[in-house]
């Protein structure tokens, strides 16, 4: 049987509601990055970004640290979040990270930590950038990240910033209610508004095989239908690729309508898979999936100089 045809029989017959999959599955930044600095450990001997992964590592580590030694912007009431929810917005949008002090006591805080950590030259000299920029440089680099407008000549001072806001978002949409966050468009995380950096299969509880967006900016997750573009929303024109002789734990699944792919991961596979570290170190199936005229259309901090 093919995975369409699997699909169109998940969704005519019908699923009781304790098999339905929630919409959202909020983010857990007590255990995700020091789940994702392991994951990166793991994933860096023998590989060909073996120092970016360590180092990645340690800076996931920095940001587990962080979720202990800072406080998460207050949340509006549910009086201003209810509307936004009704009416298909991010109930939390990210541009509000901006205006926050506690965006700037966080990426503080997380660059004091980062100055401990080995890393190359290059890392060194971009994290002495982002620890010596005045308010406003800072002010104007936080912008960049929550926008996804980073100069590509100041990809690697802002990693660290943007290390700082996913701690910060984390935080802010993991105090939200589970069932108040509702669609807003393709590809656009129903918490924040921020992007997707990758998707998995996954199954929990009574649930099997559901398939999940993560957000690159405050790891929420939404279920999106499997053989369906994030970006566009098409169902025609869906393929996977892998690379040949690769285990096939991660796939990119390309769409021909808009020339965009995300890549999906499977849980059920491999649970170890983080949405973060995996996305990295499958960088070779984004250089094969450009070179074939794709696009990627997932956010990764991670990768912007790739």
């Amino acid at each position: 049987m093919s995975e369409q045809d699997s699909l169109d029989d998940f969704e005519q017959v019908g699923i009781p509601d304790r098999d339905k999959p929630p919409f959202v599955k909020l983010p857990d930044p007590e255990t995700m990055f020091a789940l994702r600095a392991m994951r990166f450990a793991a994933l860096a001997p023998g590989h060909q970004l073996e120092p970016y992964l360590n180092f990645l590592a340690g800076l996931s580590r920095a940001q587990d640290e962080l979720v202990r030694d800072i406080s998460a912007p207050p949340l509006p009431s549910l009086d201003q979040l209810r509307p936004r929810a009704r009416n298909g917005m991010p109930v939390l949008p990210r541009e509000e990270l901006a205006d926050a002090p506690e965006t700037y006591a966080a990426l503080d805080k997380l660059l004091t930590r980062a100055s401990l950590l080995d890393m190359p030259d290059a890392a060194r000299a971009a994290l002495e950038q982002a620890f010596t920029a005045d308010k406003d440089a800072r002010r104007v680099m936080v912008a960049a990240v929550l926008s996804d407008a980073v100069p590509v000549e100041e990809v690697a001072a802002h990693v660290f910033v943007a290390a700082a806001l996913q701690v910060v978002a984390a935080l802010r949409a993991a105090r939200l209610p589970e069932q108040l966050p509702q669609p807003v468009s393709d590809g656009v995380c129903p918490c924040c508004g921020g992007p997707p950096v990758s998707s998995a299969v996954m199954s929990f509880g009574t649930v099997e095989n559901a398939r999940y967006i993560q957000c690159a900016q405050c790891a929420t997750r939404w279920n999106h239908v499997r053989v369906k573009c994030v970006s566009c929303g098409s169902t025609k024109g869906i393929a996977y690729q892998v690379i040949e002789g690769v285990a096939d734990t991660i796939k990119a699944e390309t769409c021909d309508e808009c020339r965009t792919y995300v890549k999906i991961l499977y849980h059920s596979k491999d649970a170890e898979l983080d949405p973060v570290a995996d996305d990295v170190a499958s960088l070779g199936l984004d250089l094969l999936v450009a070179e074939a005229g794709w696009k990627r259309a997932g956010v990764n901090p991670f990768l912007l100089g790739y």
